[in-house]
């Protein structure tokens, strides 16, 4: 949920709204997740995407359908994230260089397997293989979502077919892992486990801000979250874990004679202080998504 969305506005017309895209919530996740190699950047930039939708609702033509639509918003977010990450690293990252993985045959992967091969291949060319591969949309219709021609659309799928890796899957490159924020989730996921709500605020800046998509946006101090935490009714815990390379507070839950993942939590720390949480209680369908995940074992 974007950070300046104010807690009266998710409770009003903005809830209606997602309740009027539940039906591709799931899949927009699934593209900007794809296009990004992360299912948590992929989440926020759907959220984004769709609070831009709601914004723009009164200039959209209801005759049309509404998926390429939101698809198209996503799109461009996600091509402008992709930039922005490159810009930061100070290097273009070598994933999206059309070099990154050339076969020796083209690839004949389809459908499922497709998603998780498109890492190797450049914005446009990931993009226009995800949406016709994955997502079934015309050639036509891509053409509109990332303002090219037909022409232009096959050129890219040809080029990003033939570039698809055989067989492994490549897997996006990431910065070592900061190991003041290892240290600060250790120490969150320790006291969320005892229950230490009051130690748990200790490791917390006093102005911290809280994010629970599709609930609420805003300052932590204004918000009964660990409160709502402490009366789930179902067994949980939490554990330290890595979601598509990033460190993550990963609530597992206890079903089936077994602890499976459930949802995630993000975490941003500054000078030994987490200054942001984001939780990702209600996006049922990141799990599914990730790429990769892997829970720590408690020590």
């Amino acid at each position: 949920m974007p950070a300046a969305i104010s807690k009266n506005a998710i409770e009003a017309r903005y809830l209606a709204f997602l309740e009027t895209v539940t039906h591709v919530r799931a899949e927009l996740h699934r593209y900007c997740a794809r296009m990004t190699g992360s299912a948590l950047d992929g989440e926020d930039i759907a959220q984004d995407a769709l609070f831009e939708a709601y914004r723009k609702l009164d200039h959209f033509d209801d005759t049309r359908p509404l998926a390429p639509w939101l698809f198209g918003i996503a799109h461009h977010r996600c091509i402008d994230f992709v930039r922005r990450r490159e810009m930061a690293r100070g290097a273009e990252d070598p994933l999206f260089t059309p070099e990154a993985a050339m076969p020796t045959e083209p690839s004949t992967a389809v459908g499922a397997a497709v998603e998780h091969l498109v890492l190797a291949l450049p914005p446009k060319e990931r993009a226009c293989v995800l949406l016709k591969e994955v997502f079934d949309y015309s050639l036509e219709e891509i053409a509109e979502l990332v303002d090219s021609t037909v022409g232009g659309v096959k050129a890219a799928l040809n080029r990003g077919r033939s570039k698809l890796p055989t067989s492994a899957v490549p897997v996006r490159s990431s910065p070592p892992p900061d190991p003041e924020l290892r240290e600060i989730l250790r120490l969150y996921v320790e006291r969320t486990n005892c229950r230490d709500w009051d130690g748990l605020r200790d490791l917390i800046s006093a102005d911290a801000r809280l994010r629970v998509a599709d609930a609420f946006a805003g300052k932590l101090a204004d918000s009964p979250y660990f409160s709502k935490y402490e009366t789930w009714s179902v067994p949980w815990k939490l554990a330290e874990g890595e979601v598509d390379g990033e460190l993550v507070a990963i609530v597992m839950r206890h079903d089936a004679n077994e602890w499976t993942p459930y949802s995630l939590v993000r975490l941003h720390v500054t000078g030994r202080q987490i200054d942001c949480i984001v939780d990702y209680r209600y996006c049922r369908w990141m799990i599914p998504a990730a790429g990769s995940i892997s829970v720590r074992a408690a020590s």
